[in-house]
């Protein structure tokens, strides 16, 4: 398969695309984990970015990035929530029509935003339909342009905008945990550490109900698992791509896991004492590291990927 592979210069022409639309999100720490955990560690909170999830980097520069044609043909994408948002959200501040294919399992709240913003939504069942080819059907027929949700050039490279803010906060970060799913976000931001850190070593966090990655990583070829189950909904995905299992076989420290109960003691965690709302699959990262006893003084950096919630399912996970 041929594809073009971003380097850490598509990043830097994101950054100039996204740098009058993105917010750029702070960067918090916690003095009681810190005292714990005998660190650093600085959280990038992309739950505070737009359409509350990193997605809006990647969403954003991949339309901006169109020809006139394209624009005015419009874009399909498919996602279980934070990309359907961020496309949808993008298409309207630059006048695209979009369609988006999503689970019919996906957060309510997620599925009502994306609508919100002005997108067509169909609806499919992740278990028994390929969003994928309802996708390509759509590319076929209506000459759609696809924006998938990691596997794209100009998506990893607005990802990876999020890396490079953080390091320019925080240059000398040791370590970085970023949240995995299909590999777009650890793609981009492997690609920033690579040119801004060679020596801040990246670990991707996936759960371990749906540990593809780590999988694919161990054996040196990309592993596809069956539809995995974990309240981390926006990790759900059952393969890398090519693409993003290329950049990341190549630079990435290792993948690592977590359980959902360790996600619920994160999620705790950043509600009770850092009075934040994360949702299951932005707190990979943060649980990845919460479980270490020592960090021996190390300066630990954690993308937190994005903050959508149903506020019922959150409450009774807080509970």
């Amino acid at each position: 398969m041929s594809f073009t592979l971003p380097t850490f210069d598509d990043v830097l022409s994101a950054a100039q695309r996204l740098l009058p639309v993105a917010h750029r999100t702070p960067v918090l720490t916690s003095s009681t984990l810190n005292q714990r955990l005998n660190g650093q560690v600085y959280f990038k909170c992309e739950n505070f970015q737009r359409i509350g999830a990193f997605k809006f980097r990647g969403g954003y520069n991949a339309l901006a990035a169109l020809s006139p044609e394209q624009r005015r043909a419009g874009v399909v994408a498919f996602s279980s929530g934070n990309h359907a948002q961020a496309v949808a959200l993008a298409a309207r501040l630059l006048d695209v029509p979009a369609t988006i294919i999503m689970n019919s399992d996906a957060p309510a709240a997620k599925l009502a935003a994306t609508r919100g913003y002005g997108a067509t939504v169909i609806e499919c069942d992740r278990l028994t339909q390929d969003r994928t080819q309802i996708a390509q059907d759509l590319v076929d027929r209506q000459g759609l342009t696809l924006i998938p949700p990691f596997a794209h050039p100009d998506v990893i490279a607005g990802q990876g905008t999020a890396a490079r803010e953080l390091l320019e906060d925080v240059p000398d970060l040791q370590e970085l945990y970023v949240p995995l799913g299909g590999g777009g976000l650890l793609s981009g931001c492997l690609l920033t550490a690579q040119a801004m850190a060679p020596d801040c070593k990246v670990y991707g966090v996936e759960p371990l109900a749906g540990n593809d990655a780590q999988q694919s990583l161990r054996s040196g070829a990309i592993v596809k698992i069956a539809p995995p189950a974990s309240i981390a909904d926006g990790a759900l995905t059952q393969a890398l791509a090519p693409m993003t299992f290329d950049i990341i076989r190549r630079h990435v420290a290792d993948i690592l896991t977590a359980t959902d109960n360790e996600l619920i003691e994160a999620l705790r965690f950043f509600a009770g004492r850092m009075k934040i709302v994360v949702e299951p699959t932005g707190c990979l990262g943060a649980a990845a590291v919460m479980r270490q006893v020592d960090l021996q003084g190390r300066r630990v950096g954690v993308l937190i990927s994005g903050g959508n919630v149903d506020l019922a399912a959150w409450g009774r996970l807080l509970g």
